[in-house]
């Protein structure tokens, strides 16, 4: 007899497409637009929830893309994804017109490290698309009191500040911003085990840790590449501290942890 598995609660999984030739980690390789289709097919292929693309990077260091160039790479993505699947699309910008012209083509969330700050007429820009936005914490200079504690508070200012111009409660994430402004270890590490202080404030949080720098800082000498094992724990614990989704570059094996998760918890 054959027996379906169970329907699991587990966090969304968001594959990440970086149409960049800079990325921290795999810079270059999905900058072709054919190449850039063939990665968002295969993350869907594999069991992502929501694709998330890029054209910007934002690595520390990263050159600064000008917003017609992050058009011209993200736009004809989007259309022909969209044209052939309805998975949700998150647009990783911090530009407003950038932000327009993907939710125009079809992606329905905006992804902003800037969280709504990178200009002057990005809050009303959130509102008037009526899309959801995603808020992250990034500062720049790693330095704290209490991390976990400034890191809400700051996202949680965000988020009234968002709502104060408009943007829908409902349709507001926030993302702590893992290895955003934060020391690998003595930020990172609290602001992990903190996750469920974040998910307190009453937003859907988005976790981002795949294959960051505190990964390497624990293992020393793990290429970028080579930092899966460590993704797959910090998505795990974020599963355990109620965060809504999570942002990896390896989609069917976060997937197959969550799920395996998730089962283990439903069979307490």
């Amino acid at each position: 007899m054959n027996v379906s598995p169970p329907t699991l609660a587990r966090p969304k999984v968001m594959g990440i497409v970086n149409a960049t030739p800079d990325s921290f980690s795999d810079g270059g390789r999905f900058l072709a637009p054919e190449a850039a289709l063939a990665q968002a097919r295969r993350l869907i292929a594999e069991g992502a929830d929501i694709l998330d693309i890029g054209a910007e990077s934002t690595r520390p260091g990263a050159e600064p893309v000008p917003a017609e160039v992050e058009i011209e790479r993200l736009v004809p993505l989007i259309k022909a994804l969209r044209a052939e699947s309805d998975v949700p699309i998150s647009v990783d910008t911090m530009k407003p017109q950038v932000a327009r012209a993907a939710m125009a083509a079809g992606a329905g969330i905006w992804n902003d490290v800037a969280a709504l700050r990178y200009a002057p007429e990005s809050l009303a820009a959130a509102a008037e698309l009526g899309c959801e936005v995603v808020l992250m914490h990034m500062q720049a200079e790693p330095r704290y009191d209490d991390v976990v504690a400034e890191v809400a508070a700051f996202l949680a200012q965000r988020a009234e500040a968002a709502m104060a111009a408009g943007v829908a409660r409902e349709k507001i994430w926030l993302d702590p911003g893992i290895g955003f402004g934060k020391h690998p270890l003595r930020h990172n590490l609290p602001l992990l085990a903190g996750l469920d202080r974040i998910v307190a404030l009453g937003f859907p949080v988005l976790l981002g840790a795949s294959r960051k720098a505190f990964i390497g800082a624990l293992d020393p000498g793990a290429a970028v590449d080579k930092r899966l094992g460590g993704s797959i724990a910090a998505a795990l614990a974020g599963a355990s501290a109620g965060v809504a989704a999570v942002r990896v570059h390896d989609v069917r094996e976060t997937v197959q942890a969550l799920t395996v998760q998730a089962a283990i918890a439903g069979g307490r």
